[in-house]
């Protein structure tokens, strides 16, 4: 019986971490769409940036996140969500509404859905 305890308070807590672990990063008013933006991803980014929480499937999308506000990988040196030290850092993510990354144009250029060079 202290096993089955032990091993329900552990999914409790590994459920609890997952949970957290959601997008936490923010868009932000420097971001815009490209022309060719369909629709329904503009009512995404809306929805998003009107401060909906991001759920189901996401982009990883690089060059978005102001500096300290991205959601994970950062370059060289760093792991995680926060780490980013400029304004749209190319080689830090962010999530995005599925399907929207492709559209997304920051000060410094396109989005990505992969590090920017």
């Amino acid at each position: 019986m202290k096993n089955s305890n032990s091993i329900k308070t552990a999914l409790l807590v590994g459920c609890t971490i997952a949970a957290s672990q959601m997008a936490t990063a923010k868009p932000n008013d420097q971001l815009t769409l490209s022309e060719a933006t369909p629709e329904n991803v503009k009512v995404a980014i809306q929805e998003w940036k009107e401060g909906k929480r991001l759920r189901g499937r996401k982009d990883k999308c690089y060059g978005i996140a102001l500096a300290g506000e991205n959601d994970c990988k950062a370059g060289a040196g760093t792991s995680c969500e926060g780490t980013s030290t400029v304004d749209f850092q190319k080689n830090a993510w962010t999530y995005s509404p599925k399907g929207s990354c492709e559209f997304i144009v920051t000060p410094e250029g396109p989005a990505s859905k992969k590090p920017i060079a």
